[in-house]
């Protein structure tokens, strides 16, 4: 490999890092207009397995936007990512994929507390296409693996 290939991945690999890192910020900040910015025209996101939509990046972000309301704090945090450059057309490096896990604290609004109360993680499986306007994610699947809802102490009854 020359020096040239090997600083051209190496740009790739930071140009896919930046934009995952774009996901969880537009996510978080509640940006739709940046969500749907990062997808290609044909972009899908899949929330099925954290009880949510399948659909186009227009369509997820309309719903994003309406449920991600219930929540005044949001925090991504997605590691561990693991990406792999393919072959589009015999070029190599015009596809990426990418499999990241993610921790999500939340805050249910209207709750007093200034920790989250509302966490889950799993892992994210991202699929990417290089465009004339750089990287634009073309598929992102989420795989919720596991949730922890708020502890609500009991009541006492009062007769």
């Amino acid at each position: 490999m020359t020096q040239r290939v090997e600083l051209a991945a190496v740009m790739d690999r930071l140009a896919v890092d930046g934009l995952i890192t774009d996901y969880a910020v537009a996510v978080d900040d509640g940006d739709w207009e940046a969500y749907r910015n990062l997808f290609t025209p044909d972009g899908r996101a899949d929330y099925r397995s954290a009880g949510g939509i399948e659909g186009d990046a227009r369509q997820v972000a309309a719903w994003l936007a309406e449920s991600m309301r219930l929540f005044s704090m949001r925090q991504h945090l997605i590691v561990n990512r693991r990406m792999r450059f393919d072959v589009l057309e015999r070029d190599t490096g015009d596809t990426a994929r990418v499999q990241a896990d993610y921790v999500n604290p939340m805050r249910f609004a209207g709750e007093g507390s200034a920790e989250p109360d509302f966490v889950c993680g799993g892992r994210y499986a991202f699929g990417l296409l290089r465009t004339d306007d750089g990287w634009r994610l073309r598929e992102v699947i989420v795989q919720e693996k596991w949730r922890r809802l708020p502890e609500r102490a009991e009541v006492p009854v009062i007769n």
